[in-house]
């Protein structure tokens, strides 16, 4: 069905054709067996996973920058995903850069975007989420705005966190998009260690104190100081998640680096990769690429140099520190390749855009296939 839609989304612009599918999906959602239509299916029992202490019905999720204000959770869960990430949120609304901001390069199957984080505002997602459907997994992605400063970067990340905290089950920490001013550069050890060590704080005091006051509603603990709001759709005994999403451009010292932080501050993780703005290989005329301007490359130009990128920190950051793969993902093969890496997750962006759900379908059953002789093994242990 999504194949027969397609080219006639593909004659609107990407941004136009963006909205309408979300409508189109949440008009589906209210119509019983509208979604398996498009290819929509649940992932299958044998898909579960369970990586940093959650359960995840599957294992592909959504990637940030899709579902940016958290306005589609539910039917996105209905679609196929195991987890659905959300973001980049920034403390403040932000309109992000002008338009046009994203471009499809359709020889490559391929994305160009410079949104530049725009989104409602981390206090409009949190009212969202706080209405979503219980046990649906979901990340928060979180940045800085744009007019914010490097050196006080930190307080924004630190405002999105104490807000998203009640209503979502990880974080991201977003370092590496290249559509704001000077935010890669907090992808440098000092910086960057300095976010992730009051974040990790943060969450370990969270967790010992302020989850038991947000369950029983109590004014003890810590307080949001941008919602207010303490009632929490989970509880967790042990401290959130924290992962860092990476840029695949690192240099392999760069790398070094991330390893040494990820052990220094003792996050949860690293999802590998972020977009690109290399320009290597295309299909697409060079003069048309150099006429579309800046931004980041996503889709398969991008799979080779994610799936290095993810066995490289895999080689360096044993389990149980995750590595979430993303970067090209547009069949179960490119899904299976970022596994085989190292990856315990995978996400989709631009193969979602050119596959549709029937994307999700095949790398679940793709998974579950390969995770039933393991099943069988332990339960004849």
């Amino acid at each position: 069905m999504y194949k027969l839609l397609r080219p006639f989304l593909f004659r609107l612009s990407p941004e136009k054709a963006h909205h309408l599918t979300f409508s189109l999906l949440e008009f589906a959602k209210q119509v019983p067996g509208a979604l398996a239509l498009v290819g929509g299916v649940r992932p299958p029992k044998g898909a579960a996973v369970e990586v940093m202490g959650l359960k995840f019905p599957g294992p592909v999720g959504l990637a940030a920058g899709m579902d940016k204000d958290a306005a589609h959770v539910d039917a996105l869960a209905r679609i196929g995903f195991g987890f659905v990430e959300v973001g980049t949120l920034t403390p403040v609304a932000q309109p992000g850069n002008e338009r046009p901001r994203l471009f499809r390069l359709k020889a490559d199957r391929a994305l160009i975007n410079r949104m530049g984080f725009n989104n409602g505002g981390v206090q409009a997602a949190v009212v969202r989420l706080r209405k979503r459907t219980p046990g649906i997994i979901v990340g928060g992605n979180i940045g800085k705005n744009k007019v914010t400063p490097n050196e006080q970067a930190l307080e924004d990340y630190v405002k999105c966190f104490e807000a998203l905290h009640p209503v979502v089950d990880y974080f991201v920490v977003n370092v590496s998009s290249p559509n704001t001013p000077g935010l890669r550069a907090l992808q440098e050890k000092g910086p960057l260690l300095a976010i992730l060590n009051e974040l990790k704080r943060r969450a370990d005091e969270l967790a010992v104190n302020g989850e038991q006051r947000m369950v029983n509603g109590s004014d003890s603990g810590h307080r949001s100081p941008i919602t207010g709001h303490q009632s929490p759709i989970t509880s967790h005994r042990s401290p959130k998640p924290i992962l860092l999403k990476i840029a695949p451009d690192l240099t392999d010292g760069e790398l070094d680096d991330i390893v040494a932080v990820v052990r220094e501050s003792g996050i949860a993780g690293v999802i590998a990769t972020n977009t690109t703005i290399a320009r290597e290989g295309l299909k697409m005329p060079k003069a048309e690429v150099e006429a579309i301007g800046a931004g980041g490359l996503s889709g398969p130009p991008v799979r080779k140099r994610s799936t290095e990128v993810v066995r490289y920190l895999r080689e360096r950051l044993p389990r149980p520190v995750v590595i979430i793969g993303v970067g090209g993902i547009d069949s179960a093969e490119a899904a299976m390749e970022k596994l085989n890496a190292g990856a315990d997750l995978v996400q989709v962006f631009t193969g979602l855009i050119y596959e549709g759900p029937a994307l999700l379908k095949r790398i679940n059953a793709t998974f579950a296939a390969r995770m039933a002789p393991r099943m069988d093994t332990d339960e004849h242990r």
